[in-house]
């Protein structure tokens, strides 16, 4: 593996990470979920080279009311939830606000990338959850318990990148994890791309109805 790869955007890195996904995974109705924002870039080129269903997982950061920027942990749009031990000094009230407020937020994410429809369906699938970087993971967990209580046949994780070491419960989560770089040297996952840009809305919406529209002509054909 070489030390540093520099991916000229995500949507190279996606498919990259495609490629990674192919032998094994093609043309096999994997339901592939982006983790807004940036994992859906990603995960549009990983569902084009897979010819799978492409679609978004919604999952916020649960912040520490004292330090913004500090994350006690994460949730998933169905309430699944996993704790850092930065939550440890804050009483279960503030914890249950503070996840009241994420669990809005999430709400409002499905309603912009989904429309407001429920999530696929996943049972005996393959489904394979999708983002730009994974720095601590902590994001992802909730997200991987999601598609497990709804009994997906198998869960991957897959990243163009990650540090060395991250939560160790997405390893014993996961069916499999798939990560295209681990630098020795990790600082954020912004390291590896050339453009690393904020995405708005609308970029991550069109993409999602672009491939719709495209994975629609296919059916019809």
């Amino acid at each position: 593996m070489a030390e540093r790869k520099v991916f000229v955007d995500r949507r190279d890195a996606g498919f990259e990470v495609g490629k990674l996904l192919e032998s094994k995974y093609k043309d096999r109705n994997a339901l592939v979920l982006g983790i807004p924002r940036g994992g859906v870039v990603v995960a549009y080129e990983v569902a084009n080279v897979l010819n799978g269903e492409l679609s978004v997982v919604v999952t916020k950061k649960l912040p520490h009311p004292l330090q913004k920027e500090l994350a006690i942990g994460a949730a998933a749009e169905d309430g699944s939830v996993f704790m850092t031990s930065y939550g440890n000094d804050i009483s279960l009230e503030i914890k249950r606000k503070v996840l009241a407020e994420q669990i809005n937020e999430i709400k409002n994410r499905i309603q912009r990338f989904r429309r407001g429809k429920p999530l696929s369906e996943m049972r005996d699938r393959i489904v394979i959850l999708v983002d730009d970087g994974i720095a601590t993971g902590s994001t992802i967990v909730p997200a991987i318990k999601l598609c497990k209580s709804k009994k997906a046949a198998k869960v991957i994780v897959a990243a163009p990148v990650s540090a060395k070491h991250y939560v160790s419960e997405i390893n014993s989560l996961a069916d499999e994890v798939v990560i295209a770089v681990q630098p020795n040297s990790f600082h954020a996952v912004a390291q590896v791309y050339d453009d690393f840009h904020n995405l708005s809305d609308k970029e991550v919406i069109e993409l999602l109805d672009n491939y719709g529209r495209k994975s629609m002509k296919q059916f019809i054909h």
